[in-house]
Formats: structure tokens, sequence, C-alpha cells
């Protein structure tokens, strides 16, 4: 905690040389000069701000995670089944299944695929999607199911009940039924293959599942979260910047131009900010990567104020316009027609789904001298509630 406090400390001092010195730079462009030296020490002090908060953010969460209580506590260490069940999924992983008797490939195979491989131990597979989520920042913010078959069924309004007035005595008519929908998430499959040379496996000092579990959750993060926002739908996750523009059908999301042509302005951001419907300004937060926090943070409103701040106390958030800033690099870069941002109420615009379960096969042959660790999880991911969320496209 005391590193937290003396990190705030140094964000607030930064950020306060950082608005100096950008007021400095922007007084010169309005009056027609442009300082090299100024705005080198505007983006280098920017850039120290935007370090300063993400060191912060992850030790907060460290600090999070560090007290978080163990999974189901006692459990791992009590249960027999479960201690019998760890030690011969490692004996596997180390060895193959020549190193396991008939009883304890039995054992084993309880939760098997037909298609070959294991499902790993629920402490292992724990293990597993916590890092995925660490290297995921879309399932921060999203809603997140796990189901037990291929996908997830979500009812859908499509059309609202309709009323009218009328009189004591007036006529009658039929309004409009309510009518509801499915939307439909299903679940693609999603692999990784680390490997490994087999005396690395040997050695009994090397924890072979926490090594597999973070190889693995690395390249099914960083490759699910990529779905999340740019995913075309097949054989993957739709992501939630490939619908039309539009709002006057489903499937269709809202766009909402900057005001110039190739950069980002205050008032295109205010109009984003306007443009989400009041039941979902509660809980939205805005997505975007690291180059456009630093463009936004040397903007400024008409009244002289930044719309941009760090996380000025222990717990806070970086904020723009009051909300929740996350980092999303897999948003685009600030360009003409980029759709650079994104601003909503993320556990109602979008929801991933995940099919209990991580398979493993011990592949040994196909690499030699190498281990092949060809492991799979099923995931989906998609928009359920198109009014929840708002883009900004870089266009005049």
């Amino acid at each position: 905690m005391q590193d937290v406090k003396r990190l705030v400390e140094n964000i607030n001092q930064s950020f306060l040389e950082f608005k100096t010195k950008n007021d400095q730079r922007l007084a010169e462009l309005e009056r027609g000069r442009r300082d090299p030296l100024l705005k080198s020490q505007v983006d280098t002090l920017s850039r120290e701000v935007q370090d300063l908060s993400e060191m912060k953010n992850r030790m907060e969460h460290l600090e999070t995670r560090l007290s978080r209580p163990a999974l189901e506590p006692g459990k791992r260490n009590n249960d027999p089944a479960a201690r019998e069940r760890k030690e011969i999924t490692l004996r596997y992983l180390r060895f193959g299944e020549n190193a396991l008797s008939a009883d304890e490939v039995k054992l084993l195979s309880v939760d098997s695929d037909p298609q070959g491989g294991y499902w790993v131990s629920p402490e292992m597979s724990h293990q597993i999607v916590e890092q995925v989520f660490e290297t995921s920042p879309m399932r921060n913010v999203a809603t997140v199911e796990t189901i037990s078959t291929d996908a997830l069924e979500i009812p859908e309004d499509l059309g609202e009940a309709d009323v009218g007035w009328t009189s004591e005595t007036g006529v009658r008519t039929e309004t409009a039924t309510p009518t509801i929908g499915v939307r439909r998430i299903p679940v693609h499959e999603i692999y990784a293959m680390p490997k490994a040379t087999q005396q690395l496996l040997d050695d009994a000092r090397v924890n072979v599942e926490d090594w597999l579990a973070r190889k693995i959750a690395l390249r099914m993060g960083n490759t699910e979260n990529t779905a999340f926002i740019n995913g075309d739908g097949t054989d993957k996750p739709r992501g939630i910047l490939t619908y039309p523009a539009g709002t006057a059908n489903p499937g269709q999301v809202r766009q909402v131009n900057s005001g110039h042509a190739s950069q980002l302005t205050a008032d295109g951001l205010r109009t984003m900010f306007y443009a989400l419907k009041t039941p979902y300004i509660k809980n939205a937060q805005w997505l975007m990567a690291r180059p456009t926090i630093e463009a936004i943070a040397k903007l400024k409103d008409g009244g002289g104020d930044y719309l941009w701040e760090p996380g000025l106390k222990a717990g806070e958030p970086q904020r723009l316009l009051g909300h929740p800033v996350e980092r999303m690099e897999d948003m685009p870069a600030v360009a003409a027609n980029s759709l650079s941002i994104a601003f909503g109420d993320w556990k109602q615009a979008y929801t991933i789904v995940d099919r209990a379960g991580v398979r493993v096969l011990r592949d040994p042959f196909s690499a030699k001298p190498f281990v092949l660790f060809y492991t799979t999880k099923r995931t989906g991911g998609d928009v359920t509630n198109f009014e929840a969320l708002v883009l900004q496209k870089t266009a005049a």
C-alpha cells in the first residue's frame, strides 16, 4: 500500500507538470508557433503519466489477488481424491499415459474427451481461466457465462407493446403485441500448443502445472481478446467493431463522428458520451488503446478543463468525462475512418460464453525432441444489447 501511495503522489506531480507544459504548447499553437522541444516534453510527460498509472493499476490488481481467498480453501489439501487426481495429471503431463497404471488411466479418463486428450483438474482449469482473464481485458468488463452445451441462447425483445389513449366511450382498436426472439451465441474451439523438452519435464523442480497454465493462458487470452474486438464470427467470436453503423435495426451499432477527418476532438468525445442512452450511462466504460489515451490526455474542452484524468487516488482508474477507461490494445489506432473508441455498459452490451473444461493432449512424437501439449477450450462472444454501446469514427 505504501508503494501505491507513492505512485499516486508521483502521478499527481507528473500530471501537474504535464498540464503546465501542455497549456504552454496550446498557447504557442494559438499564436501560430510550433515548438518541437515543448512538444517533445509534453509527449514525454504524457507517457510518464500513462506508465505510472499502468504500474499503479498492476500493483492494485496484484494486491487484490494476493488478498483473495484460495479456491475452495483447504479442499485441495484435504480431499484425497483431488490430491490423487492432481498427482496423476502431473504424471501424465511429465511422462505420458504409459507411466500410468490401468486404474490411474481410468481415473484420469472419467472426464476424458472422446476425441482424445483429458480434461485438466479443476484446480488447473481454474488457474488457466484466471490467467486468461488477466491477459484478456474484454473479460474484465463484459458478462461471462459458463455453459455445458454448444451455445448460449438468450431471449431477445424484437418488438415493444403498444398503448393508446381513448375516451370513456371511445372505440378501442387492437394494439401491437410484444414479440420475443432468441439470440444464439455458439462456442468455437480455440487452441494452444506449447512445447517443452522432455528434459525440462523430467526436472522435478519445474512446476509443470504452472508452466503449462501460463503458456496456455497467454496464447488464448491474447487471441480471444482480438476476436472480441475484431472477430468476424466465423469459427471465432464476433467482435464489437464488425457490425454496420446505424440505429434503426437490431444488428446495427451507433457510430458518432469525431468531428475531424483524422484526429480526435473534445466536442466529438462529448457528442459520443451523450449519444449513449441514459439507462446505460451509470455503468459505462471507455475502451481504447494506449496511443488513443495519450492523444485524449492533451485535449481540453471549451472551458479549458482537461477531459481525461489519471487515477489520482489509490484504487481509482483513469477516467474520461468521469467514466473509467479500460486499456484495450486491440482497438485500432486513431486514423481516418478508424473506430478507435468504444463507450458503453459492457455487462449489458457484450456476452462471452465459455464451455466448461480445458482439454490437454500430450504429443511426444510430432516434434521430437519436444513434447507438444495440444490444448483446447471452447469460447464464444457476441453483442447482446446494441443500444448499450456507441463507437466513435474518426471522420469530419
